[in-house]
């Protein structure tokens, strides 16, 4: 090989080593930006999960959302925002007021006992009833049962007062009332397959479309702020109120309410003739 040739050689080599010298720094180069831009990306995704997450944790639930929402009043009730819901013959003196939460499990138990009783007084005249339904027991657990229930009872009283009661025995059943803890009166499709026990209520789209809906949502929010802000003294469910007088076992406002036929009979009877 001659000298020229090597030297050729040489500059050759060189110029190679130095094209590949480039060649990495450009590759470094974008590496760097690569993992500057992708740093920025996360630093900005982290910052709209927790600006999203801001936003949501202070976005107010749906049911909070109603509060200021029109209501829409169920057929057969009367008052303010037809949170009056009186049932019962138009001839008996007196009226009787159960105060009920949906999610009650003492409710639940009051209706499986003396609830036929209750009914069978109604439809005899002895007495009207006015129903005060609350939602409190979702508040112990952010729950929506009480309210959502109470929302289908105002869809099954536009159907009509009967409605109404077969459909709030059948809620209270020991077949479809659930444990208080177990929150499942929030969900539409259980509401709808209870009602479907109801004869008035089976396969009637007219209520079923009501409940999906919630076209009664905003009345059960002004139905238990009736409950929350009473004047009788009631606190917890269920409640009995007749002259304005709690009825209780013992005869004081503090007492415990009548939870066998014959307690709710004797108060019942005492309290029609005063």
């Amino acid at each position: 090989m001659s000298k020229r040739n090597s030297a050729a050689a040489k500059t050759a080599a060189r110029e190679r080593l130095r094209q590949e010298r480039e060649r990495q720094a450009k590759r470094d180069k974008t590496k760097r930006q690569a993992i500057v831009a992708g740093s920025v990306v996360a630093v900005l995704a982290a910052a709209g999960g927790i600006g999203y997450a801001v936003v949501q944790a202070n976005k107010p639930s749906y049911w909070a959302g109603l509060k200021d929402a029109k209501v829409v009043a169920p057929a057969n009730t009367t008052g303010a925002k037809g949170t009056t819901v009186v049932i019962g013959k138009s001839t008996a003196k007196k009226t009787l007021k159960v105060y009920e939460d949906p999610r009650c499990p003492v409710c639940a138990q009051f209706e499986q006992t003396v609830g036929s009783t209750v009914t069978k007084d109604i439809d005899d005249g002895k007495f009207k009833i006015q129903y005060i339904g609350g939602t409190f027991i979702d508040n112990h657990d952010n729950g929506e049962g009480s309210k959502n229930a109470l929302s289908a009872l105002g869809a099954a009283l536009n159907v009509s007062p009967d409605a109404f009661l077969q459909y709030k025995t059948a809620l209270y059943s020991k077949k479809w009332h659930p444990d208080e803890t177990t929150d499942k009166f929030k969900d539409d499709a259980y509401l709808i397959k209870v009602a479907d026990t109801v004869p008035a209520l089976k396969s009637n789209t007219k209520f079923q479309s009501a409940v999906k809906n919630g076209t009664y949502d905003a009345w059960a929010l002004a139905m238990s702020k009736t409950f929350d802000t009473n004047k009788d003294g009631v606190t917890g469910t269920p409640s009995f109120v007749m002259n304005g007088k709690k009825l209780t076992t013992n005869g004081q406002p503090d007492g415990n309410p009548p939870m066998s036929v014959a307690d709710f009979n004797r108060l019942v009877d005492a309290a029609l003739k005063a």
